[in-house]
């Protein structure tokens, strides 16, 4: 078994640093377009069979150290009774702007409304053998909640942070019923066997510092706290955070992911805590060619020298116009480091 991944999360030993890389399922990889051409986002994410297929794509072409099941963050929200379109976003049908809203939203077994996500968490498992760790994952009920509130991608979230500001007593209320589905979501996620959560917010860096301690930190630190009982690999990304870094070191989480804007030294020093850090290279990079990616990949890795529990990624997802060739190179000089 390869499990440089599970190590690098406890800040054990390892031969080299593990790689894998968020949405390596998909977008680049050209038997993921072939699995596509037949069928939409949201049959493939609620297909099993498909849904490990695209999942596994990873591993077989790229070599990566870990895969994560394939989904989407929004697929909680069916089983809270949110309908959504993806046009090719996502689109929700009925957002939640009013305390009446909030009234109408569900708290639901996980496993009842979104069974194919177990399905197919179970079936990867089986399939890997062993060869790598499973990561699940979900969005934080903050970056949850704002998809909910403002109904489809935006690029300042006004209605979210609009609600948050007029009426927080109903956005708390919004928060406790998100963080309390999420929270089943995933311990159902690691009981159907993930080996690893990574809980992403994907939107917290919209928020100032007064705003994240009230509004994402103890919603995402009860769900942390939470899976520390399932002996899971606890991952916590907070894009665009690196005004929030001495607020996200009390999330309690084993690993934190650093996105590109801040190098790996400088977020180590700020988190000052006993993590594993995850990251950072720009998925931009992955635009250039090899001598640029070796390049600065090995700037990540050097930064990251003597820090315990390094596990290498990008700063956020990988592009879908990226070559494949070049996501290739990365994982080939990455594996080739040893520092």
């Amino acid at each position: 078994m390869n499990d440089l991944f599970l190590r690098a999360c406890k800040r054990q030993p390892v031969e080299r640093t593990p790689i894998w890389l968020m949405r390596q399922a998909g977008r680049c990889l050209p038997e993921y377009r072939k699995v596509r051409e037949g069928t939409d986002f949201t049959t493939l994410c609620r297909t099993p069979d498909l849904a490990v297929e695209v999942s596994l794509q990873p591993l077989e072409r790229l070599g990566v150290d870990a895969v994560i099941f394939f989904s989407d963050i929004l697929v909680p929200a069916e089983a809270m009774g949110f309908k959504i379109d993806f046009v090719p976003g996502p689109v929700v049908e009925s957002p939640v702007r009013t305390a009446a809203d909030v009234d109408r939203v569900r708290v639901t077994d996980p496993e009842e409304g979104v069974p194919f996500v177990y399905e197919i968490l179970r079936n990867l498992r089986r399939e890997l053998e062993g060869r790598v760790p499973l990561i699940g994952f979900a969005a934080s009920p903050f970056t949850l909640a704002a998809y909910l509130i403002e109904g489809q991608g935006s690029r300042n979230f006004e209605k979210t942070k609009g609600l948050f500001a007029e009426d927080p007593r109903t956005a708390h209320r919004f928060l406790e019923k998100v963080t309390q589905q999420t929270e089943s979501y995933l311990v159902a996620q690691a009981k159907a066997g993930a080996q690893a959560i990574q809980l992403f917010d994907t939107w917290a860096g919209l928020l100032n510092r007064d705003e994240y301690r009230e509004f994402v930190l103890p919603y995402a630190t009860r769900i942390l706290d939470r899976l520390k009982q399932e002996d899971v690999a606890r991952i916590y990304f907070a894009l665009n955070g690196a005004h929030l870094m001495e607020e996200v070191r009390k999330c309690g989480a084993d690993v934190i992911g650093v996105d590109w804007r801040t190098d790996l030294s400088t977020a180590a020093q700020a988190l000052d805590g006993p993590f594993a850090l995850q990251g950072n290279l720009d998925p931009c990079v992955l635009m250039a060619g090899p001598e640029v990616i070796e390049r600065r990949a090995l700037e990540v890795l050097n930064q990251a020298k003597g820090l315990p529990g390094h596990i290498f990624n990008l700063g956020h997802g990988v592009l879908p116009t990226t070559p494949v060739e070049h996501v290739e190179a990365l994982v080939r000089i990455v594996q080739a480091y040893r520092g």
